[in-house]
């Protein structure tokens, strides 16, 4: 596979300026596509800004790299830079939805101000973005980008990524609302995916596990925690970076809809809530005392109740 097996295209990476979306975003520059790198530079809790890092990256990319520097969660914002992407690059083909922010507090402590900031910049600020290129990426399959160039690769698709966690699916301790965010890019991804499939617009999900800013924050409450932040601080997010990449191929056409998760070498794929036990009465209604009398076999199936820090407390391969 060519080493430029992106050339052409356009990519827009929220939280492109440090740690994982950084190191997206100088793949797939690295794979010849064009980088818009949104990230207005705020700190882990969502307060301040600074362009800076956006620049940066930026810079070391070179001239096929611009920065979008402004809040993305609000629709003007989203809407922004997209038109900042198509008016700079001439299009957007992949979207990936990475910026996050964390405000941990246990459900009975927090303040309802914190829960809606991180719902706003980790799932309202996906939704717009997505909403605006999703637009952008079916006018352009309708228009077939890419194609009419006399024989050129024809690139009439797009690719939309969105980060999660782990946390979105296991649950963790004090992170109610970043947890509930992340748990709420797992069915915009779904939805997306289902919407978008007749404009060739695949879209997945990646929790990564890597050293990021969130695992330099972590205060361990216990011994297995800490564990799990010393292996965390050995994984590169180009491990991450890499599995993004081959998400935005053409070889991943048919990949969509799907949760996966990067720890080093391994590649994670997910299993989705299914119904795994079913109780049905064909001659009478349930009654609540019936209900309990008839639970012992599901309860047998039901989901250990375990932190995502306890279901990945092994040694990674990196």
């Amino acid at each position: 596979m060519s080493a430029k097996s992106l050339e052409g295209r356009v990519a827009l990476v929220t939280g492109g300026g440090r740690g994982i979306g950084a190191a997206i975003s100088r793949a797939l520059a690295e794979a010849g596509a064009s980088v818009v790198v949104a990230d207005n530079g705020t700190g882990i809790d969502g307060m301040g800004a600074d362009p800076k890092p956006a620049e940066d990256v930026c810079k070391s990319i070179g001239r096929k790299a611009g920065a979008f520097t402004d809040s993305l969660a609000s629709p003007s914002a989203a809407r922004a830079a997209v038109e900042f992407a198509v008016s700079r690059f001439g299009g957007l083909d992949i979207l990936v939805n990475n910026a996050a922010i964390l405000r941990d507090a246990l459900v009975f402590k927090g303040d309802p101000g914190d829960w809606e900031a991180v719902i706003r910049n980790n799932l309202s600020a996906a939704y717009y973005l997505t909403q605006s290129a999703a637009q952008a990426m079916r006018a352009q399959f309708k228009a077939g980008r890419g194609t009419g160039d006399g024989g050129g690769e024809s690139y009439a698709w797009g690719r939309i990524v969105n980060i999660i966690s782990t946390a979105g699916i296991y649950g963790n301790y004090g992170q109610a609302s970043y947890g509930a965010a992340k748990g709420g890019l797992i069915a915009l991804t779904r939805v997306t995916a289902l919407e978008l499939a007749r404009s060739s617009v695949t879209c997945n999900a990646v929790a990564p596990f890597a050293h990021t800013r969130v695992t330099d924050i972590i205060q361990p409450a216990n011994d297995e925690q800490a564990a799990y932040k010393e292996r965390a601080m050995k994984v590169s997010p180009d491990h991450v970076a890499r599995f993004v990449n081959y998400l935005c191929l053409p070889a991943a056409q048919d990949v969509s809809g799907q949760i996966f998760g990067v720890r080093g070498r391994e590649i994670f794929l997910f299993s989705q809530p299914r119904p795994v036990a079913v109780l049905a009465d064909a001659t009478e209604d349930w009654q609540p005392e019936s209900i309990a009398h008839a639970m012992g076999p599901m309860v047998e199936k039901f989901t250990e109740l375990a932190t995502d820090l306890e279901a990945f407390n092994t040694e990674p391969l990196v």
